[in-house]
Parts: structure tokens; C-alpha cells; sequence
């Protein structure tokens, strides 16, 4: 991973990216705080083996559906019974008309 030195004016640049106004004082301040949160933290990442192929996915992926049962279901008529009968035509309920 290539190094990024972490300076003063490279902090003024993002603080001036993320419009905030910060004094040389706080600039001074955040140097060594900055390199010791994001470089410290990052260069562990070059310890790690990833020679294995890349993944996407904390964890495996597979579709999990049910078995394919037939069961008792309601009839056509039982369906239809609490519907008032302008929303029934010929035996199904009647929708609004879609282009």
C-alpha cells in the first residue's frame, strides 16, 4: 500500500473539501492525531493475506425456499363472499381498468 505522508497542508486541503475552517493551531493538532488513527489503523490492512480470491460477501450466499407443498386452500366462493358485488364480475374480483 503506498504511504501518504500526512502534513499540515494535506489536512488544511480536506478540512477546505469539507468547508470547515480550522486555525494553524488545530491544524498543528490534528497532524499526529490523524496519522495515528488512519496510517496506524490502514498499514494493519498490509499484514493481512489476501492472496485468495477476492470476496464480495462476509458470508456464503444460497437460497433457502421452502418445500413446495399443496395445501387445503379457500374456495373461489369463500373468497368472493365479503365483497360487495360491483367489485365481483364473472367469479373474480373486479379491478380498476389500467392502460
Amino acid at each position: 500500500m503506498a504511504k501518504v505522508e500526512v502534513t499540515k497542508e494535506l489536512i488544511a486541503k480536506v478540512a477546505k473539501n469539507a468547508r470547515l475552517n480550522l486555525t494553524d493551531a488545530e491544524l498543528e493538532k490534528f497532524v499526529p492525531q490523524i496519522k495515528e488513527i488512519i496510517l496506524d489503523s490502514f498499514s494493519l490492512l498490509d499484514e493481512v493475506d489476501a492472496k485468495e480470491e477476492p470476496s464480495f460477501q462476509p458470508g456464503s450466499i444460497s437460497n433457502r425456499m421452502r418445500k413446495d407443498e399443496v395445501k387445503k386452500s379457500i374456495t373461489q366462493e369463500e373468497a368472493l363472499k365479503n365483497a360487495s358485488q360491483k367489485l365481483r364480475e364473472n367469479g373474480y374480483f373486479k379491478g380498476p381498468k389500467v392502460l
